[in-house]
């Protein structure tokens, strides 16, 4: 993780009980959803969201380039939220990893979105590029 980002807001609260979610009190499959659709509006291709036990991440491909978008609930909060960048390895051993200035366009857009969506608060970028 050399980026990341948390805030505040109540737009992605589960539609479904706790016994459907990916483990007991992780959540973020609205936020994963969200964050594909609304970064395809401003030409920032994503994959559909995935799942994983710690929460839900949509990838990011440009060029040679792959890269996680992991977001989910923070521990134990029903409107606090975490996203953060995970480069993929290019080979064997996690090494070359994928370089964050071929992620510009998605950490701008993604800024931009989070700043100018007005039920998110309390932004705090953390990182490489924060």
């Amino acid at each position: 993780m050399e980026i990341s980002v948390n805030f505040k807001s109540d737009l992605f609260h589960p539609h479904l009980p706790d016994e459907a979610q990916v483990n007991p009190g992780v959540h973020g499959a609205e936020l994963a959803w969200w964050l594909g659709k609304e970064l395809a509006a401003r030409d920032v291709v994503t994959s559909y969201p995935e799942s994983e036990d710690w929460g839900w991440f949509i990838e990011y491909i440009i060029d040679d380039n792959v890269y996680s978008v992991c977001c989910g609930n923070v521990e134990n909060r029903r409107n606090e939220w975490h996203i953060y960048l995970d480069p993929h390895a290019k080979s064997l051993f996690g090494r070359n990893k994928a370089k964050m200035e071929h992620a510009n366009v998605l950490i701008s857009t993604l800024k931009e979105l989070l700043n100018e969506t007005k039920e998110i608060t309390n932004i705090e970028w953390n990182g490489v590029g924060a």
